[in-house]
């Protein structure tokens, strides 16, 4: 489990191609070494992925076809960063909300609106995920922990502080760039629960 604040920002070390299988290596931050083990997981743009190997601060996973398929993962090259956070620890503080890393679909950066003191981005994703997507409400973007702004039809944005900025990759995403989505697992079961009630009290 997660909670989308993440730690730090990892550069891509090397890439192994396969039939629908990629091994990726990151360079891992020193302070991120700590104690992890081959089997443990950690999110990559919000990924949970499993660590395969540890050679220094070279860290492998091996990415299957789904998760290429689903997520941004599969565009990224060598030299590229992601947005690291190694999984929760029980009785740690929950600065974000709890987050399972499983990536539901990819958005898209619909647009930008930068101010002196912050950054608003707007992004456009699947209509048919959008009723899980509520003003107030939470959303994980490549692994962060957001709040939903404001909602207009297949688009919601957010609003990013100085500190989610220098500490993750959001800044530098741009109009066009995808990004990786998890919805509120919490969101989710409350809209299902009133659907699926609503469709029985209907008959």
């Amino acid at each position: 489990m997660f909670t989308g604040i993440v730690q730090a920002t990892a550069q891509i070390h090397a890439i192994k191609e396969s039939d629908n299988f990629r091994t990726q290596t990151i360079k891992m931050p020193h302070k991120l070494l700590q104690d992890l083990e081959i089997g443990a997981s950690v999110a990559n743009n919000g990924v949970c992925l499993t660590v395969t190997k540890i050679e220094g601060d070279l860290v492998s996973f091996d990415l299957m076809q789904e998760t290429l398929k689903l997520t941004n993962l599969g565009l990224l090259q060598v030299g590229d960063f992601v947005n690291i956070e190694r999984a929760m620890k029980m009785g740690a503080e929950i600065g974000g909300h709890i987050l399972s890393g499983h990536v539901y679909c990819t958005a898209s950066v619909a647009n930008r609106f930068p101010s002196e003191n912050n950054l608003q981005i707007w992004f456009e994703m699947p209509v048919n995920l959008m009723k899980y997507v509520l003003t107030k409400g939470f959303i994980a973007v490549d692994g962060i922990s957001l709040t939903i702004g404001e909602v207009k039809s297949n688009q919601f944005c957010v609003n990013l502080i100085p500190e989610t900025l220098n500490r993750t990759l959001m800044g530098k995403r741009e109009i066009g760039d995808l990004v990786n989505i998890e919805i509120d697992p919490q969101t989710q079961a409350i809209v299902d629960t009133v659907e699926r009630y609503l469709v029985t009290y209907k008959r």
